[in-house]
């Protein structure tokens, strides 16, 4: 639903484990050595045990061991450990492979197919890895089955690793006198703590970045605020940010404060305080949005059912801006964007768009996605990318102007008044913008006069400016500077400055055509 508004190809904060989402913090890689570690042969046979709160990411690096187990090794997860001991082993040789033909076979005739199969295993040279989720809910019956399976050895090997993984609880229960054998067996312990303030923002960036972001619609503070009230627990993170977007998106917010970030809060832990208020008046603005969507997509419908073939209504009037629609392409908007910027040609604004690098003999394109305030807040020109529902060649058109709901467009060296609301039927909000740039990559440790005009850029930005002096030092503190400038925008936080991070501190805007933002007496 706010997909488009904030520039995304997918939701970022969907709570559905995704591969592609996968963020790693120190403490998430140190984690996920530990469990590598006993599926190794480090593990010598014994336990490895990993806690962590709910939502932490437990079972999303035990969804990584299982991508890098080695291909000699046979893995055994139990999902659901709530099991007799009978019904443990069962379920252990169903995960192997192993035929258990008769429901009541003895405790010792499972045992003694288990001992066969790893003993095979372990003549063909492999390994066998038994990985129990949520073991705190194990019964102490069914920890004790899970020790005594370590017993299975060979006279120099133990046939069968296994990994415990579960809330804070299973430290506790491992704690019990009775249980001290199997706590005693333990070779490496790892708790997974929630991310820190840094490691929240870091995650709240990379999953905008792979959904596609252009930029950050968080501020600074509503990041801080997301950390505070979700204590860095990635899943409540999820789950605060989403609800966040989604208000956002009902109060037209291009970017995001504390108050929306703790409304959304409130409303999801189900705080709200009916005597005044609390955050119900988030609920009530969410449904509205549901209802506007849902009308939207109701209006599109109809108008897609209902409009008239061209080959039917070549006599009815139409604004010249859509024939300018029908007849655009990246070639014209190549040529319409070169003429804007001096120096430029068409041949090189076509080959660098079309290219992967940022920057091509010259020429600098960078494709991004947003909505018409993320243009405006660029500044520059920007050539719409409009995709022809016919399945042929992609429409481009230059963008000069905006204001308000008012879009001017040039096209063979014409200007042409668009209203912004009948362009989106067409515009899904993919574009690029062209300017010219050298390619240079400025980096920590370097000093000239290009830092100090980098530098003096970076002081004249309107918000979360740079206030440490003009001067011509790369050092540490513009180092840090920048690296926030970058995730503030959704850009790779290298520290280095190149070609796209001068575009966002407003570079190409010295000597080139601005966005024109008062229309009156244009087109």
């Amino acid at each position: 639903m706010y997909e488009h508004f904030y520039g995304l190809s997918e939701r970022p904060f969907a709570i559905t484990p995704n591969p592609r989402f996968v963020f790693l913090s120190r403490r998430h890689q140190d984690a996920l050595a530990h469990l590598l570690y006993g599926v190794g042969t480090g593990g010598s046979g014994g336990f490895v045990q990993l806690t962590g709160e709910v939502g932490t990411g437990k079972t999303t690096l035990c969804r990584l061991v299982l991508e890098k187990v080695p291909e000699n090794t046979r893995v055994a997860l139990i999902l659901n450990p709530m099991l007799s001991p009978p019904e443990l082993l069962r379920a252990i040789c169903s995960e192997l492979g192993i035929e258990v033909a008769d429901a009541g076979q003895s405790m010792q005739q499972l045992l003694d197919k288990l001992y066969r199969y790893l003993l095979e295993r372990h003549a063909a040279g492999e390994r066998v890895v038994l990985i129990v989720d949520e073991a705190q809910n194990m019964s102490r019956e069914g920890l004790e089955q899970i020790r005594l399976l370590t017993n299975l050895e060979t006279a120099t090997d133990k046939l069968l690793q296994i990994l415990l993984l579960g809330q804070p609880e299973l430290r506790e229960l491992l704690a019990k006198p009775e249980l001290r054998q199997l706590a005693q067996r333990i070779t490496a312990r790892y708790h997974l703590d929630p991310l820190n303030r840094d490691e929240t923002a870091a995650y709240v960036l990379h999953r905008l970045n792979v959904a596609g972001a252009s930029r950050c619609p968080f501020s600074d503070k509503a990041l801080r605020t997301l950390y505070e009230v979700s204590g860095g627990v990635p899943r409540l993170i999820n789950i605060i940010a989403d609800r966040t977007l989604l208000a956002g998106f009902a109060r037209e917010s291009e970017r995001i404060d504390p108050g929306l970030v703790r409304s959304a809060a409130r409303e999801v832990s189900g705080d709200d305080d009916p005597e005044t208020g609390g955050g119900g008046w988030l609920r009530g603005v969410v449904a509205s949005a549901v209802v506007v969507a849902v009308l939207a997509g109701g209006a599109w419908l109809a108008w897609t059912l209902t409009e008239t073939p061209p080959s039917e209504s070549a006599a009815v009037p139409q604004p010249a801006w859509q024939a300018v629609l029908a007849d655009s392409s990246p070639e014209s908007a190549a040529v319409e964007a070169a003429a804007a910027w001096p120096g430029l040609n068409r041949r090189g604004v076509a080959e660098a768009c079309a290219s992967s690098e940022p920057v091509i003999d010259g020429v600098g394109c960078v494709s991004l996605r947003g909505n018409w305030a993320y243009i405006r807040q660029i500044g520059l020109p920007a050539i719409l990318r409009l995709p022809d529902g016919s399945g042929g060649l992609e429409r481009q058109v230059l963008l000069v102007g905006m204001l308000g709901e008012q879009l001017l467009l040039r096209y063979q060296g014409q200007e042409l008044r668009v209203p912004a609301g009948q362009l989106d039927r067409w515009w899904l909000g993919d574009f690029y913008v062209v300017w010219p740039d050298t390619g240079a990559l400025l980096r920590p440790g370097q000093s000239g006069s290009a830092v100090a005009q980098m530098k003096d850029l970076a002081a004249r930005l309107e918000t979360g400016r740079w206030t440490g002096g003009v001067d011509e030092s790369y050092d540490e503190a513009f180092t840090r500077w920048v690296q926030t400038f970058q995730r503030r925008n959704g850009l790779r936080d290298d520290g280095m400055i190149g070609p796209v991070t001068r575009l966002f501190l407003k570079a190409p805007h010295l000597d080139g055509p601005s966005l024109m933002l008062d229309l009156n007496g244009a087109g």
